[in-house]
């Protein structure tokens, strides 16, 4: 995932832009990361869990190197300020849906993303404040579209995560 220059996190996997590293260093995570603390979020009737990606450098690694999500299972990537999110797949084996949150929760944008794809899915809009990403495809099997409004179990996203 490149990081914030051109307001970006990497979706699914990582920012599109790569971070500033020193000579010799990798910016890309070379691994999957160990799963992340989750949430119970509600869109509708229907309920995911799915793990919280708040730092840089869980949100660098994001999905990459995952082979496997249950159908209900996400990731949520909480943005620093609202800003135009974009994401690639970079090291992501899995086809991945994003949906483009603004602060309120609601869903503003939702994109396929394709595996192991480096071109960079840009938002729209220039108000995303969370990206969940999910199995490909589960907006449209669970019948979430652009609108909807994200819950957690402990209520409102701005709320709960103070963006």
């Amino acid at each position: 995932m490149a990081w914030l220059l051109v307001a970006v996190l990497a979706g699914g996997c990582k920012p599109s832009d790569a971070p500033v590293v020193a000579p010799g260093q990798s910016a890309l995570p070379a691994e999957a990361q160990p799963r992340l603390p989750t949430i119970k979020l509600y869109l509708g009737p229907e309920e995911m869990v799915t793990e919280i990606a708040r730092t840089e450098r869980q949100q660098e690694c994001g999905m990459m190197f995952r082979t496997n999500m249950a159908e209900n299972e996400g990731m949520i990537f909480l943005l620093p300020y609202p800003m135009r999110a974009s994401f690639w797949m970079k090291n992501c084996p899995l086809p991945l849906s994003a949906a483009y949150v603004d602060a309120d929760g609601t869903i503003v944008e939702i994109h396929a993303l394709q595996r192991e794809d480096t071109n960079s899915v840009v938002a729209a809009a220039d108000n995303i404040q969370y990206v969940l990403e999910t199995r490909q495809g589960w907006f449209a099997r669970h019948g979430i579209t652009a609108g909807a409004v994200i819950t957690t179990e402990k209520g409102p996203l701005k709320q709960v995560f103070g963006n």
